[in-house]
């Protein structure tokens, strides 16, 4: 086995860019099966003893999706990860109490207090 190969394809923790984009409500640059996107993380959730994200698509490759969509990353899937400091607002089509994430939740998107 090669070592230096398996050093420079160490995986990269991509958990705190997803962690910080949930808390402060801002979107990721992302690429994802080599796929540029903006996505709005909305909750991340464990399966399968994996990481995964669902996420808003906010553009794909620089165009806006034909449809809103909610989709499902694996965490470890995403490369080229950035916080971006492009606020969103939580989707009406992201619903929490999805029998997916129950008991697996680690964080979601929380609605702001309102004033």
């Amino acid at each position: 086995m090669n070592v230096s190969a398996a050093v420079t394809e160490a995986p990269v923790n991509n958990t705190p860019f997803v962690l910080e984009g949930i808390v402060r409500l801002r979107c990721l640059q992302v690429t994802y099966n080599r796929t540029r996107m903006i996505v709005a993380p909305h909750i991340l959730y464990t399966r399968n003893e994996s990481l995964y994200t669902d996420a808003f698509i906010v553009s794909r490759e620089g165009m806006l999706p034909r449809e809103p969509k909610i989709a499902t990353f694996k965490v470890d899937g995403l490369k080229e990860v950035s916080v971006l400091d492009r606020a969103f607002e939580i989707s009406d089509l992201f619903d929490h109490e999805l029998e997916k994430y129950e008991g697996v939740t680690l964080m979601k998107v929380e609605p702001a207090p309102e004033a």
